[in-house]
């Protein structure tokens, strides 16, 4: 049995799920229509290409929840489920998922998405253990900032083995299925990566150090 990590976002689904909740909240007229999809489509691009500052991205991504009631962003979040997440969960996806769990694996998202967006479709995929950003939260309300560190590119690291400090598991055989550059930390920390529909920096890396290549799409 060993521990099969997962990233979330353009690997087990095919979309975004941090651009697309940014897409989701316009659609409610919860947001600014020009700022802040100029600021989501801007974020976008830089972590495509590696240089998103988190810091700058998190400040304009957790001050809607800052804003609104849980109430509010509970029910938003049951229709963003429903329109933007379940369309984009890959039936291969599912099928990796459950050869792991047959296998006596255990199951690990690891997301630099906030567990606000990403935990509901951890749950929906079945995996028991989810690292990700953590909103920070006081008397029942999000603040608007983040708690601890972000798991994001090398942060993923050190979040995982703050994890690991508290439970029973360790690397030895671990599995991680990524599409992303940014990943890469994380990748050279297991023992078997895998690059998942890599972007083109990762496939290219991926191909020379002769990682298993696989898509969860065709």
């Amino acid at each position: 049995m060993s521990l099969a990590i997962f990233d979330l976002d353009n690997t087990l689904i095919s979309i975004d799920s941090d651009h697309a909740w940014g897409e989701f909240l316009l659609e409610q007229g919860a947001v600014d229509p020009i700022a802040y999809r100029e600021a989501n489509e801007r974020f976008m691009a830089d972590y495509k290409a590696g240089t998103l500052d988190m810091a700058a991205f998190l400040e304009v991504a957790l001050k809607p929840l800052a804003d609104n009631t849980p109430e509010q962003l509970a029910a938003w979040h049951q229709q963003f489920m429903a329109s933007k997440i379940e369309p984009h969960i890959l039936p291969k996806a599912e099928e990796l998922l459950a050869r792991h769990r047959t296998r006596g694996d255990t199951l690990l998202i690891v997301t630099a998405t906030n567990h606000f967006i990403t935990a509901p479709i951890a749950e929906r995929l079945g995996v028991d253990y989810l690292i990700a950003v953590n909103p920070e939260m006081e008397n029942g309300r999000y603040t608007g900032r983040v708690s601890g560190i972000p798991s994001y590119r090398e942060g993923k690291i050190t979040r995982l083995h703050e994890w690991l400090e508290d439970k029973d598991f360790t690397l030895d055989g671990a599995w991680f299925y990524s599409d992303s550059h940014n990943d890469l930390p994380l990748l050279e920390e297991v023992d078997h990566p895998v690059a998942v529909d890599p972007d083109d920096t990762l496939r290219q890396v991926a191909e020379q150090r002769q990682w298993r290549i696989m898509s969860l799409r065709d």
